[in-house]
């Protein structure tokens, strides 16, 4: 969702490096790139850690409460979409293909950026606060894969980050990278894209047919 689908980690920013100055210090650039993608409880013990404060969970369950209703009026007030994310959507519900919105993201958040996106879109939502292990953990993704009734491998991950991409293939799932703040590296079983503009529906199959195992490929030429 944040920085897929959404322009949001901007808003993030404000809201994290407010938190910072009212927790005493000022959040480094090594820090809050080490964020992105993370779930709040991560991005929470990196602060501190980053602030030299100590990992006391009262402190940080105040920060992390401080942080997501930041956000949250952050989000109320300027959310807007990725490029070429809206599109791609649209293209992907017109075929009819189920799609799941996966977010290390908390709930209470997800919600409000769903208002934006359409709800109607996702078959199924999960969030970073609804598994026991957030991205780069494979809970996420294998949780919305099975809510959806498929394997792992039948399912396409677009991704932004390099925390997201590991999930999703810690899960076994073909990946569409588009960076959004941060550079991704190229690997096996990842297709990278500069942008979600001009997306087509051949360029998605090419991505997920790029990360299917041979066995997994014939598998899938039979049943079509």
């Amino acid at each position: 969702m944040d920085g897929t689908l959404l322009d949001s980690e901007r808003l993030w920013d404000v809201a994290l490096h407010e938190l910072a100055r009212d927790l005493g210090g000022e959040l480094s650039p090594t820090a809050r790139r080490a964020m992105i993608g993370s779930s709040t409880a991560m991005a929470i013990e990196l602060m501190f850690t980053d602030l030299g404060l100590p990992l006391e969970q009262p402190a940080m369950d105040d920060a992390a409460t401080w942080m997501l209703t930041r956000t949250g009026e952050l989000f109320a007030e300027a959310l807007t979409w990725r490029p070429g994310a809206e599109e791609t959507l649209h293209l992907v519900q017109q075929a009819g293909v189920p799609m799941a919105l996966v977010t290390n993201t908390a709930r209470m958040l997800a919600d409000k950026a769903l208002a934006t996106m359409g709800p109607e879109r996702f078959t199924v939502t999960v969030c970073g606060d609804e598994v026991a292990h957030g991205k780069p953990a494979p809970d996420p993704y294998l949780r919305a894969a099975e809510l959806l009734g498929l394997e792992p491998g039948e399912c396409l991950v677009v991704e932004d980050s390099p925390t997201g991409t590991a999930a999703a293939e810690a899960a076994g799932c073909p990946v569409l990278v588009v960076p959004c703040e941060i550079e991704v590296s190229e690997g096996p079983g990842r297709v990278l894209r500069e942008s979600l503009e001009g997306v087509t529906w051949a360029d998605l199959c090419a991505a997920w047919s790029a990360g299917v195992s041979p066995v997994e490929a014939s598998w899938e030429n039979r049943r079509s």
